[in-house]
């Protein structure tokens, strides 16, 4: 479940685009399942961030970490709420069925999810 202590942070059309973790005085733009994006820095940093970023990592490829399988397996996301992340396996090397899905509690940490490719 995404921390309570996490600021949302909307769009003018009221959209959610993340959040902003103001943790240990520094703060962090988070993505809908709390994946850390950008650096580090000051609050509008973070608020810049999200806003250039908006959902656009919704529809990027992620890697998922698979206990007992040495490579990760490329993943969609399907969904996204405050309680969990649903992803499918888009991975043909992949040893389960193409589709599988893969339901994470959120947040997410970087050693079990992480961007195929790197967010701005």
């Amino acid at each position: 479940m995404i921390p309570i202590t996490w600021r949302e942070h909307r769009r003018d059309d009221d959209e959610l685009l993340g959040y902003i973790d103001a943790g240990q005085g520094i703060c962090q733009a988070r993505t809908l399942f709390g994946y850390p994006v950008g650096e580090p820095g000051d609050e509008a940093d973070a608020e810049r961030t999200l806003d250039s970023l908006g959902l656009s990592y919704l529809a990027d490829r992620w890697l998922l970490v698979i206990e007992g399988r040495v490579e990760p397996i490329t993943v969609q996301i399907v969904e996204a709420t405050p309680y969990e992340v649903t992803l499918k396996s888009v991975d043909y090397g992949y040893e389960g069925d193409y589709g599988t899905p893969f339901i994470l509690e959120v947040p997410t940490t970087s050693a079990q999810l992480r961007p195929e490719r790197a967010l701005p």
